[in-house]
Order: C-alpha cells, then sequence, then structure tokens
C-alpha cells in the first residue's frame, strides 16, 4: 500500500477563449525569483474551442497563452483525458493565478507524493477447479486486469501464456520499451505495461539506476506479487524456501493482466500523484475491465482526493476499482473510502509455518518460524538470565558476547522492545538462534536469518521455569520447514489492517471487505537477495507478503470471475454481491477475531466481512446503483458548485435525493448526543432479484437488545428476474448504548440465497 505525505489541493481549468483576454498583465519582472512547482490542472471540457483536434493541444496551448509563456516541451508533463479533463505542468505561482482567473478552471491540486505500504489462499477462498465459480466464470478468460503498482517482472513463470485465450480485440494497450523491458516479454497472459514517472523526475526525486529501472520493469517485487496474486498462471512447485509449497495461482489464472508501473525507487521512495492518475487515466483508455491499485493517499474531501475523482471516472466506464484499505492498524484511519471504491482489508488464512523445538527435559514446543533453511539443532545451550530484566528481554546492548555466543538465547515478551529489536541483539553478539515470547509476531519472513522460533507466552513461560531451575539448560532439538494448514481461529482480521469509520465519510462503512492479506505467497522479482543468512545472500521466485495491498488483487481477481459470469452487471453490483455474500464467522464458528486482541472483530474491522467467492456468484438481490445514486451522495455533503465540478468533472448534476440513501449493501447510523438529535434514523434502500423469477425473500433480523430495527416491508416478492423492490429500515439504540453497535438485516427466500447487509450504529 502506498502512503502519501502531503495532502492535494484542488483547482480547475477556463475556457481557452477567455483566457487570452483574461491572462494579462504579468511582467516578466514578477517572475524573477518564483519556483516552479508541480500542479494537476483540471479543466471545463466545455470550454474545449473546437479548432483543437485533441484535448492534449489545447492543454499546451493554454500555458503558450499566458502573457509570461510557460515552455510546453520542458513544463508540461501529462494530458488527462479519462479521469478528468486537464494537465499536470511545472508553474510558476504567478502562471498558476493567471490559468485559476479563467473560467474554465475547476480546480488545482499540488504534487504530492507517497510510499509503498506494505498459493494457498485461492483455496481458502474456496475456488475448486472442477466446480463452483472458477469453472463457471471460465477462469476469468477473457477479462483484463489492469494493476497500478510498481511494475511486473514478466519472465515470472506467473505470466507464461500456456493455456492463454487470445489477446481481446478490444483492447488498445500496448507493452512499451524501456530500460531492461523488452516488448517481445510480453504474450497473451501480460498483455500491457507501461511506466510513468514524468511527476517525480519534474519533482527532482531521480530515479535510482541502482534499485529501480525506468520502464514496467519491477525492482521491488511488490506489483509482480499484486498482478500474480490477481491472474498468475499455473505454476507447480511455488515455494517460499521450502515453506507453502504447492501450485501458485492466481484467483483468476485465465484473466489478462496489464501493467501500470507509477512507483519507483528514488532518493526518497516516493510515488507521486501526477503519476498515478496518468497511469489510471491510460488504463481506462486502453480498456481494462478491473483496475486494483494497492496504494492510497492522505484521507482528504473527495474534491482534493485523485483517486476519488480518477475511480469515479472508470465506474462511469464501468469498471470496477478496487483498493486496499491500508496498513494503519485499530484506528479510524482507512484509505480510499469513497463509496464507489470496493475498499479491501486484510485477514489471515487458516495456515501457519512453525519449528519445533525439544527441551532437553523432553518437553516439546511448537512455534512460529520462517528460517529459510532444513537444518537441524540438536543439544545445544540455552541462555536466560532471570536476574537481569534488562538482558532476560534482550535489551539493545544489554548482552554480553562472551555469555551468549553460539548458545540459543531465549528473549522475554517486552513492552520496550519488539520482536525484531531483540533479533538484532542476539544477531549483534553473535547468538546461534533465539527463542522468542509473544502471541503476536511483527517479524516478516525476510527477518529471519538467523534460527529463531516464536512461541506463544505460555509455552514460553514453560521454558523460562524449565532454564531458570536448570543448572546447563540445553536444546535438545530445534526442526524448521513445517507448514500446516487447517489453523484455527481463520480468518481473523490482520492487526495491520486500517478500521472504520472512514474519516471523511463515516455514514459508509468501510472497509466493504476483507481478503486474505497474511503471508500470501505469489511470484517477486528475483533480481535481488531476499534475506541474508550469514555471509550467503538469498534469492527467490516466490515469496511470502502481508498487507492489504496483497487483499485488494484477491478482490480484483473475483470481480474478474463475476465479470465473466455475468457481464452486465455494473461495479456496485459486483461489490453488492461481494458484500452481501461475505461470511462473519471463523472456522470455530464464533464471529472472526481480531488477530491484535483476539477479541471479537466488528463491522468496522472486517466491513461485510469476509469474501466468499462461490456464493458471490449467485447473491440473489443486489444493491445497485448508478453515477445519479453518486451524485446525490455527494449533494448530501455541503459541497460547493466548484467542489462538485471536481469530483464530477463537469458542473451538470441534479441533487434530487438525500444523502442516506445512497443504495449501499451495509447501512450506517450516525447517532450524536445532541438532545436535538433525532431518536430513529431511517433509510431507503432497493434491492434487485438477480435470482430466480418466482422468489420471495422474509427479513430477518438480529440486533443486540440495546438496538432496535424496523424493517418495511419485511417481506419482498419478485415475479421476474432485474425486479426491483424497496423497502425502508429504522434504526434506533439505547441511549446507554456502546459507541459501536452493531447487528444484521437479512433477506432470505425459499432457494437458500441470504442477503446479509451490517447495520451498525456509531455514537459521536
Amino acid at each position: 500500500m502506498i502512503k502519501a505525505m502531503d495532502c492535494l489541493y484542488f483547482i480547475s481549468l477556463p475556457a481557452l477563449s477567455c483566457l487570452l483576454l483574461l491572462l494579462i498583465g504579468i511582467s516578466n519582472a514578477e517572475l524573477k525569483g518564483e519556483k516552479y512547482q508541480t500542479y494537476i490542472v483540471h479543466m471545463d471540457n466545455s470550454h474545449k474551442p473546437a479548432t483543437f483536434l485533441t484535448h492534449e493541444s489545447w492543454h499546451r496551448s493554454t500555458l503558450r497563452s499566458l502573457s509570461n509563456p510557460a515552455d510546453d516541451e520542458g513544463t508540461f508533463l501529462y494530458s488527462y483525458n479519462h479521469v478528468m479533463h486537464g494537465f499536470s505542468a511545472r508553474l510558476t505561482p504567478s502562471q498558476l493565478a493567471e490559468i485559476e482567473k479563467s473560467p474554465a478552471h475547476i480546480g488545482t491540486y499540488r504534487e504530492s507524493f507517497g510510499k509503498l505500504f506494505t498459493t494457498h489462499s485461492p483455496k481458502f477462498l474456496g475456488l475448486r477447479q472442477n466446480s463452483g465459480i472458477l469453472p463457471t466464470a471460465s477462469r476469468g478468460e477473457g477479462v483484463i486486469i489492469g494493476i497500478i503498482d510498481t511494475g511486473i517482472w514478466p519472465e515470472s513463470e506467473s505470466f507464461h501464456d500456456k493455456g492463454m485465450p487470445s489477446v481481446p480485440q478490444r483492447w488498445k494497450g500496448k507493452c512499451e520499451n524501456g530500460t531492461a523491458f523488452n516488448p517481445s516479454t510480453c504474450n497473451r497472459k501480460l498483455i500491457g505495461a507501461r511506466s510513468f514517472s514524468k511527476g517525480l523526475v519534474a519533482a527532482g526525486r531521480k530515479i535510482s539506476t541502482k534499485y529501480d529501472y525506468d520502464s514496467a520493469r519491477d525492482f521491488f517485487g511488490h506489483g509482480t506479487h499484486t498482478s500474480s496474486t490477481a491472474a498468475g498462471n499455473y505454476v507447480f512447485g511455488a515455494n517460499h524456501f521450502g515453506y507453502a509449497r504447492g501450485t501458485a495461482r492466481g484467483v483468476a489464472p485465465a484473466a489478462h493482466v496489464a501493467m501500470y508501473k507509477v512507483l519507483f525507487a528514488t532518493d526518497t521512495e516516493e510515488s507521486a500523484a501526477t503519476d498515478v492518475l496518468a497511469g489510471m487515466d491510460q488504463a481506462i483508455a486502453d480498456g481494462v475491465d478491473i483496475m486494483s491499485l494497492s496504494l492510497g493517499f492522505t484521507q482528504t474531501p473527495y474534491f482534493n482526493d485523485v483517486i476519488a475523482i480518477a475511480s469515479l471516472s472508470a465506474m462511469e466506464k464501468n469498471i470496477f476499482v478496487v483498493c486496499a484499505a491500508g496498513n494503519d492498524g485499530a484506528y479510524n484511519s482507512t484509505y480510499n473510502g469513497a463509496p464507489w471504491i470496493t475498499t479491501v482489508g486484510a485477514g489471515t488464512l487458516d495456515r501457519s509455518f512453525t519449528a519445533t523445538m525439544t527441551l532437553e527435559n523432553g518437553l516439546t514446543f511448537e512455534g512460529i518460524s520462517y528460517f529459510p533453511q532444513s537444518i537441524y539443532i540438536e543439544d545445544v545451550p540455552l541462555y536466560y538470565d532471570k536476574s537481569n530484566e534488562s538482558k532476560s528481554i534482550c535489551n539493545y546492548g544489554a548482552l554480553n558476547r562472551s555469555e551468549v555466543h553460539q548458545k540459543i538465547v531465549l528473549c522475554d515478551n517486552s513492552t520496550t522492545i519488539d520482536v525484531e529489536g531483540q533479533k538484532e541483539e542476539l544477531e549483534r553478539v553473535g547468538a546461534y538462534a533465539g527463542i522468542f515470547m509473544t502471541d503476536l509476531s511483527f517479524l516478516d519472513p525476510e527477518d529471519y536469518n538467523i534460527p529463531s522460533i516464536v512461541l506463544p507466552t505460555v509455552s514460553g513461560a514453560l521454558v523460562r521455569e524449565y532454564v531458570a531451575n536448570v543448572t546447563a539448560a540445553k536444546v535438545k532439538s530445534m526442526t524448521f520447514l513445517s507448514t500446516n494448514l487447517g489453523v484455527k481461529p481463520a480468518p481473523q482480521v490482520a492487526y495491520f489492517s486500517s478500521r472504520g469509520p472512514d474519516p471523511i465519510t463515516p455514514g459508509v462503512l468501510k472497509p466493504d471487505i476483507i481478503a486474505p492479506g497474511v503471508d500470501v505467497l505469489a511470484a517477486v522479482a528475483p533480481n535481488k537477495p531476499f534475506m541474508e543468512l550469514g555471509k550467503y545472500e538469498l534469492e527467490t521466485d516466490y515469496a511470502l507478503y502481508s498487507g492489504t495491498s496483497m487483499s485488494a488483487p484477491h478482490v480484483a481477481g473475483v470481480a474478474a470471475l463475476l465479470k465473466k459470469i455475468h457481464p452486465e452487471w455494473s461495479p456496485a453490483a459486483i461489490r453488492s454481491a461481494l458484500m452481501t455474500t461475505a461470511y462473519t464467522k471463523d472456522n470455530t464458528r464464533t464471529i472472526m477475531k481480531n488477530q491484535m486482541t483476539s477479541l471479537p472483530a466488528t463491522p468496522l474491522d472486517f466491513g461485510a466481512g469476509h469474501i466468499n467467492p462461490n456464493k458471490a456468484m449467485d447473491p440473489g438481490l443486489i444493491y445497485d446503483m448508478n453515477v445519479q445514486d453518486y451524485v446525490n451522495f455527494l449533494c448530501g455533503l455541503g459541497y460547493t458548485e466548484k467542489q462538485m465540478s471536481a469530483v464530477l468533472r463537469h458542473n451538470q448534476w441534479n441533487c434530487s435525493l438525500e444523502p442516506v440513501n445512497l443504495n449501499y449493501p451495509s447501512i450506517t447510523a450516525i447517532f450524536t448526543n445532541k438532545t436535538s438529535s433525532p431518536t430513529t434514523k431511517t433509510f431507503s434502500r432497493v434491492v434487485t432479484n438477480v435470482g430466480g423469477d418466482d422468489s420471495v425473500y422474509q427479513a430477518v433480523i438480529e440486533i443486540p437488545k440495546e438496538m432496535r430495527i424496523k424493517v418495511e416491508p419485511s417481506i419482498l416478492s419478485f415475479t421476474k428476474k432485474n425486479q426491483k423492490q424497496g423497502f425502508v429500515i429504522s434504526i434506533d439504540i439505547d441511549e446507554d448504548a456502546p459507541t459501536v453497535t452493531y447487528g444484521y438485516l437479512k433477506w432470505i427466500d425459499q432457494l437458500n440465497h441470504t442477503v446479509s447487509s451490517p447495520v451498525v450504529a456509531i455514537k459521536f
């Protein structure tokens, strides 16, 4: 996931016919000493004179028409035709002020910069080769997934085109030549690869020639991983240094992939909003069906949010846009919360990677480990100093090399130092191996460069008791490379997954859903060491990554399958099917838990629940929406005329409905402590029958005692497919109800369709 460090500021652009009259009077002397900055300039397309055949020619002419003309060759970056009408360029404050006086100007957005957040999962999702959604959808044949990311490693086995269909004739994209990237590496699987770096270069962020490629080729491995997760082809024997061995494949293995590289390694490892916008603009022009972004910028109102604006344009063109929710953990910090974006949090899999340790007294323990060697440790002294707290927690600089060298060291759980810090301390003093005590390890797979095992605190306490009462404690044996399936409880909401409510519009429940995002095995760039083990550097073609960056492409893949089965469905219909069929209970049949606390999670953690692809292809009812529904929503936010124009990219709209009536598959009621605030919140919804011709649905309400819900009518009858029915839902809570209270409205028919919507009440 990418996180921007700066806010964006939006404005817009006027008509060229007026520019020549308005852009007068600034002298060269006034420009002296002014610094150039990069801006995205949003223009009203209705002002484009007919004499200009292309938008870019109009945009460049605008710069040349300034009273102190800008050198469009030296300052012009991109022309945007699909995500918005406008351009990005390097401008002085005086030049920008001139442009902003034009009646064609809608908004200006200052350049901002972002950073990356950072095999078994198809089976965990229930994707079977010979039954269910995968064969029904022909594995996604003919669907094109556009990935906005760090590039792609085209030679990866995940992108071979054996068994792939021909490239769709409607496809307008291409593979561009560039540094270390030959278009000939593209094929029927990888059908497009472009890169966008003008914004970074213009801002002085020089692309590293040592740590990246100025082309669509991936250096980080992030974009290769997300692409292969969404639509990688079948690769037998894939593994992470012996862990998770099996057949790697994407969620939609027959779908086509197009990469739009917008993230590069620079001195500050940043990405530019101008480049991200250009990548999205090109993806729309090329003809992608699905757009997946494992990135995001600082939360800001939609009229200042370039991803929100670009995604709305994509939605209007029937492109399903899915974004990662962010990796900021248990705070109301969800990114990409616009209601036309499907926002995805992260869940765990039912898989663990373990080592087994046996003490000299015969006690055996299993703990988490990703140590990448099949070694057998036998009869090694065990060190633990219970008399010195700093040493017992392996604090920075606390251990003496003479005491612990070539020994296995036990490190207590601590709030002072994390496991990664403890591991670094053991490396410093030459410990043979480490035993760490914690119920939740933040170590990544690449951090296991000495033999290590992470034990839960209960097991760790038994080890501590043993070593504290034995004169010469020893570890009898320690073995690695175990992969365990069916681990319980699973899924859990990953500790790092950003939670709701969305800070911009808390009345829209975000994230929408969760998907696998912990220890996901997929292809990476094999151009650099993944980790160091002593003096050895280890490389790999496949690796375990974690993050909501990994969750979003899972949903992109499922959306591709649904798009194949239901080509007539809108992006809102696809999201509705995903949400209303999601599940909220883990494999112990209890509510999914928060990985950090082991307490029950809520819809603010997991949205509607965990995706369930096989159920999603036959949801029964859908909550559909069109552009006007989103216009109504924006009207209710109190935006000015100019702010509305910035989001909608034009100045013609009709505000006709209340914002609370956005036809969303989830329902969120905001209650305040003010006595004047209504005690009952009422919402209207419309559902469309996509199931059987003759269907009758009964409303079933599941709520806690402090919540009351009324639905009218409580029975919905349909006589034909695509018939619509409306209902009204009223929500009330007790005065002493918790800050967050939730229940569920479920529409259930005689064909075993269950259309579930979370109903959340939040007190502010």
